[in-house]
Order: C-alpha cells, then structure tokens, then sequence
C-alpha cells in the first residue's frame, strides 16, 4: 500500500510532537483466567514477532518488551549507522533521528470484543518486529496527511524523543513477510493483519475500528482483528477490546 502524498508539511508539529524474524523469548507464569479463557502460556501468535521482542506472561496480562528499533533501513538513522540511507525522492526529511527506546505493553493475555473506545497519540501497539504503531493522527490529533510527506520508504519515522514508529501499512513487513502477514498487536491484544487476506482477497465488512472476525492463520478458532488500509484509519480507528497500557 502507497499513502498519497499530501501538500501542506508539518515537519516543525513532528519535531516537538507526534534481521529475519525469529522466535521471541517468551516465559510463563501461573495459569490465569480472563473471562471464559485460561491462559497457561504465552499464545503462539506472539511467536511471529522478532527476537528483538520478549513476550512474558503476567497474570491476565502479556507483557511486551522491545527497543523499539527498526530492522531496516532509513534516513533517520544517524549517518554512521549502517542501516542509513539518504532520502528518496520527494520525501521531506524531519529534524528527528531514530534512537533506542525502552517499549513496555501490556496487553490482555485473552481479548475480548468491548465497547469501542478511542486510541491515544503515542504507542497504540506494537510491530513484530518491535516498532511501535500510531494511530492516524499527527500532533494534536490533526490529520495525518501533512506528516505522510516525512515518511521513509517503508512508511515511518520517528518523533522527537527519536521514537520510530508506524502510522500506515508497514511496507517492510509486508514486502518481507506478504500482504496477508501478521503485522502487529494492538493495547487490547487484537492482531493487526496487512491489507489482504489469506486467499489474497481484500477484506471486507471492516467496522469503524478497522477490523472484523474470522479464523486468520495464527487463530484457527477465529478472532477479531485489524487489518491495514489504504486510506484512514490505516490501521485502526477504535480500540475494539479494553486496551492494557504503555510503561
């Protein structure tokens, strides 16, 4: 998925705002319930994610780990990384460069559907590959088309603390892994999905929060999930589930 490219630029706003994959480690603790569901371990899905993310089971809870790093190449490294590469045409390069972070989540062990509720500014979930995801708003919640300019090749970069991060379709994981791949897990622990399914169709019946139900390749018995899209939310517009927390 290519965003288009909007014409105003908010590069001041972002700057005082807004490896192959290998299994994580991943360790339990005592068995839990969460509504009818007992966890005993961390569920497999979360063996999709790189081994730059830990996944930890505490109590109701699966607790998510990761610096926060990109796998891939951006002009927002510094210059000596050797994952820097200069701008590609037309991009606008914002005055932030990517930096180690320490990513904390928690999300439900065993989501379940709830009332709706809306996703903050800052970290809403997190990549496999352990970048955080962003809602679709820029600074102040204003719309994201201003920001979409300063996007690297593969659709993110970071805020002013050096946070990376993605507010559209990972185009490094879905060119690395397909368009139907597991892309990520939101706050209230629903997978986030690319913008095609398993068949290679593209979804449908997808609600205001971007997502809808049905059996995906890491939970055979079904599931809500998100999926990416080419025009906004891009990735969700609602928590569909009661979201855990950041730190």
């Amino acid at each position: 998925m290519q965003i288009p490219i909007a014409s105003a630029c908010a590069i001041v706003a972002l700057s005082v705002a807004c490896a192959s994959p290998t299994t994580p480690t991943t360790t339990a603790s005592s068995p839990t319930t969460t509504g009818s569901a007992t966890v005993t371990s961390v569920p497999t899905l979360f063996q999709k994610f790189q081994s730059t993310v830990t996944a930890t089971l505490d109590g109701n809870q699966i607790v998510l780990r990761s610096n926060g790093l990109p796998d891939h190449a951006s002009p927002y490294w510094p210059s000596a990384n050797a994952l820097y590469e200069a701008p590609s045409g037309g991009m606008m390069l914002a005055p932030n460069t990517i930096a180690t972070q320490n990513l904390t989540l928690r999300v439900p062990a065993s989501p379940a559907v709830a009332t709706a509720s809306d996703t903050p500014l800052g970290p809403i979930g997190l990549a496999v590959n352990g970048v955080a995801i962003f809602n679709q708003y820029a600074a102040g919640r204003s719309p994201l088309a201003a920001e979409i300019l300063t996007f690297d090749r593969f659709n993110g970069h970071p805020q002013q603390s050096g946070q990376y991060h993605y507010h559209v379709e990972p185009l490094w994981l879905t060119g690395k892994n397909g368009t139907s791949s597991l892309i990520g897990v939101l706050l209230d622990g629903f997978p986030v999905y690319g913008p095609r399914e398993s068949d290679g169709s593209f979804p449908s019946g997808l609600d205001s929060c971007n997502g809808h139900t049905h059996a995906t390749a890491d939970v055979a018995s079904g599931t809500y999930h998100y999926h990416v899209t080419a025009t906004t939310p891009y990735i969700s517009g609602c928590f569909k589930g009661a979201a855990g927390s950041v730190g």
